[in-house]
């Protein structure tokens, strides 16, 4: 949970609502409640969690600590698929222990959003039960803590990652043979992110390509990717789906995924119209099936 201050050719925004938390609840919870473990400081908003508690997002598992929220100050340019980062103030993030409690460890669906990998391991170690495991990483974990991760891969049922971190993690630029290389590593199935050009997910020996939606303008793309893992695995909890599905029913588990994908695309495209999480917020569900009829029409041939 962040405050981010963003350029974009759209325009700028200071300290707004940002981070992994806020944009995967608000789009896991058009699907499913959700349960969040996070850290913010004395100046986060009450009343933001507030709101989250309003959608059906408990946030039990928030710390407020002492001192100030993580901010993120940033920029993009041209096509506005890459984020420059221009400064990071961690503060109380940069000490951040995840603490579980009992109905956290029960949760059957778990996201792993990016964070140092022995952190993800822990969390993972402590919750008893689940029927699919969600992990993202990133660059800095990639290069940093190359064999932390590969230890949390193993126990990983999925990888959302986009292309660039696919190519660093499998030492492949082709993405058909990095998706390879990764699912060697533990996953069973793995979703590229690729921006402006959509999602490719990996299950099995079939592969699925679902594109972006298009939009009229694109505002900020920051979060873009934390709110497609929230559709997608807001998804595939509503719809009572666990790794065991994969060796059951192949087809089935297949058809999951890419029913997931492309909630997570369409959930992508509505966060990209305006900075931070503020068009999540006026999202509601009758704009939110009317794009995704829109969608599905699109792509049917």
């Amino acid at each position: 949970m962040a405050f981010d201050s963003i350029r974009t050719p759209a325009g700028r925004a200071e300290n707004v609502l940002g981070g992994s938390v806020n944009y995967f609840s608000i789009a896991a919870s058009f699907h499913v409640p959700v349960r969040v473990v996070g850290v913010v400081g004395q100046d986060f908003p009450k009343q933001h969690l507030e709101w989250l508690s309003s959608r059906n997002i408990d946030v039990s598992g928030v710390e407020m600590a002492p001192g100030k929220t993580f901010h993120w100050v940033g920029e993009y340019s041209g096509d506005m698929n890459e984020a420059k980062t221009l400064t990071t103030a961690l503060n109380v993030f940069e000490h951040f222990d995840p603490k579980l409690s009992a109905k956290h460890r029960e949760s059957p669906y778990v996201f792993l959003a990016n964070i140092d990998p022995k952190l993800q391991l822990k969390v993972l170690e402590e919750v008893r039960s689940h029927k699919l495991v969600v992990c993202d990483s990133m660059n800095f974990w990639i290069t940093g803590k190359p064999d932390e991760l590969k230890q949390t891969l193993k126990r990983v049922d999925i990888l959302s990652i986009n292309s660039g971190e696919a190519a660093l993690l499998s030492g492949e630029t082709n993405l058909v043979v990095a998706a390879r290389r990764i699912r060697e590593m533990g996953p069973i199935a793995v979703v590229i992110k690729r921006g402006e050009h959509g999602a490719w997910l990996f299950a099995g020996e079939e592969m699925f390509i679902a594109p972006a939606f298009p939009v009229d303008r694109v505002v900020d793309p920051t979060g873009a990717g934390d709110t497609f893992a929230g559709a997608f695995v807001g998804h595939l909890a509503g719809a009572g789906v666990s790794r065991d599905l994969a060796k059951k029913d192949p087809r089935a588990w297949q058809s999951a995924l890419r029913r997931a994908v492309v909630s997570g695309s369409i959930m992508a495209s509505f966060t990209v119209e305006d900075f931070g999480i503020r068009r999540l917020m006026e999202l509601d569900r009758t704009e939110l099936e009317a794009r995704e009829k829109r969608f599905l029409t699109m792509m049917t041939i």
